[in-house]
C-alpha cells in the first residue's frame, strides 16, 4: 500500500503549494508490487486489490480500513486521473513479482502510454517482492533492482542541475538607463508581493518600454535568484519562432520526436517541476498576431506557457492588446518627466566641455518630446558632430517639414501621439542627412538593412563590397548614430523597429537607395575558371580572395536583397546550423516582401529555408517554402533533373511530417520513377527514396509494400554501412516497425534488439532515437507475451 500512499501524497502536493517543495524535489519512483490500476475487465478493482493486500498484512475482513479500501476512496478513478497528469514529470521504475497472486503484472505497470516507465519482473510472490535475504533467488532480485534505484539516483542528480536557474535575455544592459523609478518599484511589488502573473507595459513607439523591461529582467536576475528569465520579440513571426528555438536549445527539455520547439518549450515552461520563471514578450503590437484573425488563425498567446510559477511581462504599442493580456495589470508609459529626460540627456553627452545651456535644453526636450528613442539619436548626433545642443535645436527646426510629416503618416498605426511621430521622425532624418554626405557605404549599409528584420542581425549577413576596415567603419557610424545597437555577442547587432520603420518608408517612398554592387563569397573555382551564378548575371572570374563583384543593373532593390541572401544563405548541413538559424528570420521576411520577384534566386533562397525550416522542426512553414520552389522549377523546365529530384524529396519529407501522407507518395513514387534507368538500385540517393516511400507506405497501413521496400534499403546499409551508422539504424528501426505491424514479432525483437544495443553503446541516455527504439522494443514483448503474433 505504500506506493498507493505516495502517490496519493503526491497528488495532494500538487494542488496544495503548501506541500509543493515536496512534489518538485522528486525526480524518481520506484514501485515494488503497487496496483497502479485494475487492468481489463477480467482485473479486479484497485480498491479491490488494496483490501487483499490489507488482508495478507494482518487486516482482517471486518477492519474499517478494508471497508474503506473495498469502496475505492482515495484509489478511486479520481486518483487516477489526477496522477495520469504527473506521469512525465517522473522516471517510473515498476516492480512486479512472478508469483504475485495478489497484484498482477497489468495492474503493476502504468501503461504504455507512460514512457519513462522501466517494468521490472522478480521472482518473487506479493510478500518477497522488495525483500533480499540470503537465498540465491532473492539475490538475483537484488542484481536487477540495485542497477534501476542507481539509474533513478544518477537522473535525479542531472534533473537537479537542470533546474537550476536559465537565463536568454539577448539584450545588453542600458548603463545610461535613467529614471523610471515608480515603474519599476510596481512590478517588482505586483509581480513579487502581490503574486501578480501577468503585466503589461503600454505606450507610443520610442518611449521606452522594452528598455524598462529589459532593466526589470537584468534585475531579477540579479536579484530573484531562483527565478529563470527568458527574453521572446514576438515584432515578426520569425523572431516569436526564433526565440522559441533559441530555448528549446538552452533548456533541458526533453523532445518528443518529431515534435515543433515551440511546443516543447510551452509544455516544458508549463510543467510545476520546472520552477520560477519570467517571460518578458517585448513588441506585443499587432492584435492579429497576438490573438490571431481569420486571415491568420495563428495567435501567439496559443504558445505562452501556463504556470502557477511563471510571471509574463508584456511590452506592446496597444492598449488593446494590454488589458486583453493582462487585465487590469496594465500601465500606460508616457514620456520622460522633465527631470528625468534632462538627466538622461546630460548622461548621454559626452561632450562635457561644451557649454551646457539649461533653458536651450529644455527648448531641444520639448521638440523632442522628452522621447527616450529621440533623445537617443539627437545626443549621438551630437557626440559625433561636436556640436552643442544649441546648434542641434536649430539643425532640427530647419528640417523639412513635409518631410517630417510624410514619415509621421507612415508611422501611424493607431497607437502611435503625434508628437512622438514628428520626434522620431525628425532626429532621424537630421542623423541621416549627415550620414548620406559623410559615410555612402553606411547609408547604403542602411538601405539593406531596410529590408530584413530589425533585430538579430549577423554582420555576416550584411552586404560587403568593400574591404572589412571600410564595412567596419560604416557599422561603426551607424553605432554611433544609435541606429544600431551592439548586442554581448560581438558581432550581432538590433536596430529599434521606429528606426527601421523611418528608414523603410525613406528608401521605399523618396526612392533614395542606390543601385550598388555586391560582393558575394562564393566556393572556391580553379583558377581562371569562369563563374556562372544564373542566366541573369554576366559570367566574371573569380578574385583571388575566392570572391565575385557584380553588379545588377536597372534591377529594383528587393531583388538585389533576394539575390544576395541567395548567395550567402548556406545549405542546411549541421555544420553550419548556427549560422543559418541566424539568417532563417531574415531570409523569410525577404521572401514575404519580395512576391513581385520572379526570378530563379528567390526560389533557390526558398530552398535553403525550407531545408531550414525542416531541420528546425518547422515542417508546416518548410512545407510551404519547398513548394514554392518545386513549383517554380516545374513551371520553367529546370535542366538540372538530379537536382530538381533533390528538391521533390525534400518536399515530400515534409509532406510526411505533416500528415499529408498522399501527396508523400505521388511525389516520391515519381522521385523513383525518374530516377529509374538512371541510377543503380543501391546508389545512395534511390535508397534514401526507397526508405522515405517506404515510411509513407506505412503511413497509409500499405505494410506489404512497405515492408519489402524496407528490408531491400536494410539489406543495401547493412553491406555499405557499419553497424553504429544512423541512417542504417534508422532504416533497421522502421523495418522492426513494419515487422510489428505485420505480426512478425520475433523478426521485430531480433532487430530491435541489435537496434538498442548499438544505440546503448554510442547514445546519450535520454536521446530521442534511443529512447523511441526502446519503447518499440518494449512494445513488441509485450506482443510476444500477449500471443500476438504470427509464425
Amino acid at each position: 500500500m505504500g506506493g498507493l500512499l505516495i502517490k496519493q501524497a503526491l497528488i495532494n502536493a500538487h494542488n496544495n503549494p503548501k506541500y509543493a517543495p515536496i512534489k518538485n524535489a522528486a525526480s524518481g519512483l520506484a514501485f515494488f508490487g503497487t496496483p497502479h490500476n485494475g487492468g481489463d475487465e477480467m482485473l479486479v478493482s484497485v480498491g479491490g486489490l488494496a483490501a487483499r493486500i490489507a488482508r495478507t498484512t494482518g487486516f482482517q475482513k471486518g477492519d474499517n480500513v478494508i471497508k474503506v479500501l473495498k469502496r475505492g476512496g482515495m484509489f478511486s478513478d479520481i486518483m487516477k486521473e489526477h496522477w495520469r497528469h504527473q506521469l512525465l514529470e517522473y522516471d517510473v521504475v515498476s516492480f512486479w513479482g512472478a508469483s504475485d497472486n495478489v497484484v498482477p503484472r497489468e495492474s503493476a505497470r502504468m501503461s504504455l502510454y507512460c514512457n519513462r516507465e522501466i517494468v521490472v519482473k522478480l521472482e518473487a510472490d506479493h510478500r518477497m517482492v522488495c525483500k533480499f535475504g540470503e537465498s540465491q533467488i532473492e539475490q538475483d532480485n537484488l542484481k536487477l533492482v540495485l542497477p534501476k534505484l542507481q539509474d533513478l539516483y544518477r537522473n535525479a542528480l542531472k534533473n537537479y542541475d537542470k533546474r537550476l536557474p536559465t537565463h536568454y535575455i539577448p539584450l545588453t544592459r542600458n548603463k545610461l538607463f535613467t529614471g523610471r523609478h515608480d515603474i519599476l518599484e510596481k512590478l517588482k511589488q505586483d509581480f513579487f508581493l502581490k503574486e501578480c502573473r501577468k503585466f503589461a507595459v503600454f505606450g507610443p513607439g520610442g518611449v521606452g518600454k522594452t528598455q524598462v523591461a529589459l532593466q526589470f529582467a537584468h534585475w531579477v536576475k540579479d536579484n530573484q535568484p531562483e527565478y529563470s528569465v527568458f527574453w521572446m520579440s514576438t515584432l515578426s513571426d520569425g523572431g516569436f519562432d526564433q526565440a522559441y528555438t533559441e530555448l528549446a536549445r538552452r533548456l533541458p527539455i526533453r523532445m518528443k520526436k518529431y515534435e515543433d520547439p515551440i511546443d516543447s518549450v510551452q509544455r516544458y515552461l508549463s510543467l510545476e517541476t520546472t520552477g520560477k520563471w519570467l517571460l518578458i514578450v517585448d513588441n506585443a503590437d499587432s492584435c492579429d498576431s497576438f490573438y490571431g484573425s481569420s486571415d491568420k488563425p495563428g495567435a501567439f498567446t496559443e504558445y505562452l506557457p501556463r504556470s502557477n510559477h511563471g510571471l509574463i511581462l508584456f511590452t506592446t504599442r496597444s492598449r488593446k492588446v494590454a488589458v486583453s493580456a493582462a487585465g487590469g495589470n496594465a500601465i500606460d508609459l508616457r514620456e520622460m518627466s522633465s527631470e528625468e529626460a534632462t538627466s538622461f540627456l546630460e548622461k548621454s553627452l559626452t561632450q562635457k566641455q561644451l557649454p551646457w545651456n539649461g533653458m536651450i535644453a529644455k527648448e531641444l526636450l520639448r521638440e523632442l518630446a522628452c522621447l527616450p528613442l529621440a533623445i537617443t539619436q539627437a545626443a549621438a548626433y551630437m557626440n559625433i558632430n561636436r556640436i552643442s545642443v544649441e546648434n542641434y535645436l536649430g539643425l532640427l527646426r530647419g528640417t523639412e517639414k513635409s518631410a517630417v510629416q510624410l514619415m509621421s503618416r507612415e508611422f501611424c498605426d493607431g497607437n502611435e501621439c503625434p508628437d512622438s511621430q514628428n520626434a522620431v521622425a525628425a532626429t532621424w532624418l537630421v542623423s541621416f542627412n549627415q550620414i548620406h554626405k559623410s559615410d555612402s557605404a553606411a547609408a547604403e549599409l542602411l538601405s539593406f538593412i531596410s529590408y530584413i528584420e530589425p533585430k538579430a542581425i549577423p554582420q555576416s549577413l550584411l552586404p560587403n563590397r568593400w574591404l572589412n576596415e571600410k564595412i567596419e567603419a560604416a557599422i561603426a557610424t551607424l553605432l554611433n548614430y544609435a541606429f544600431l545597437v551592439r548586442r554581448d555577442e560581438e558581432n550581432m547587432f538590433d536596430m529599434h523597429q521606429l528606426v527601421h520603420a523611418a528608414t523603410s518608408i525613406w528608401f521605399r517612398r523618396l526612392q533614395m537607395a542606390k543601385q550598388t554592387e555586391i560582393t558575394v563569397p562564393i566556393r572556391k573555382q580553379s583558377e581562371g575558371k569562369e563563374v556562372w551564378f544564373s542566366k541573369l548575371i554576366t559570367p566574371l572570374r573569380a578574385k583571388p580572395d575566392n570572391s565575385v563583384r557584380y553588379k545588377p543593373s536597372g534591377q529594383t532593390d528587393p531583388m538585389r536583397v533576394v539575390r544576395h541572401l541567395a548567395f550567402v544563405f548556406v545549405s542546411s548541413d549541421l555544420a553550419n546550423h548556427e549560422l543559418w538559424r541566424q539568417y532563417l528570420p531574415h531570409a523569410l521576411r525577404v521572401l514575404a516582401d519580395s512576391k513581385e520577384c520572379k526570378i530563379d534566386e528567390r526560389y533557390d533562397l526558398f530552398y535553403y529555408v525550407g531545408q531550414c525550416l525542416y531541420q528546425e522542426r518547422r515542417f508546416n512553414e518548410a512545407a510551404m517554402a519547398l513548394e514554392n520552389t518545386c513549383t517554380w522549377k516545374r513551371e520553367h523546365a529546370y535542366q538540372d533533373t538530379r537536382h530538381q529530384l533533390r528538391l521533390e524529396h525534400w518536399l515530400a519529407s515534409a509532406y510526411l511530417k505533416i500528415g499529408r501522407t498522399r501527396e508523400a507518395i505521388r511525389v516520391l513514387e515519381y522521385v523513383l520513377s525518374a530516377q529509374k534507368g538512371t541510377l543503380a538500385e543501391e546508389d545512395h540517393s534511390w535508397i534514401i527514396s526507397e526508405h522515405q516511400l517506404a515510411r509513407a507506405y506505412l503511413e497509409s497501413k500499405r505494410i506489404e509494400d512497405a515492408t519489402k521496400l524496407l528490408e531491400h534499403v536494410v539489406a543495401v546499409r547493412k553491406r555499405r554501412l557499419t553497424e553504429r551508422d544512423r541512417d542504417r539504424l534508422t532504416s533497421e528501426y522502421d523495418l522492426a516497425g513494419a515487422y510489428l505491424q505485420a505480426k512478425r514479432v520475433k523478426e521485430a525483437i531480433t532487430m530491435l534488439e541489435h537496434v538498442v544495443t548499438v544505440q546503448t553503446k554510442m547514445l546519450e541516455e535520454d536521446d530521442i532515437d534511443r529512447v523511441s527504439s526502446q519503447e518499440l522494443l518494449t512494445r513488441a514483448y509485450g506482443m510476444w507475451i500477449r500471443n500476438e503474433w504470427v509464425d
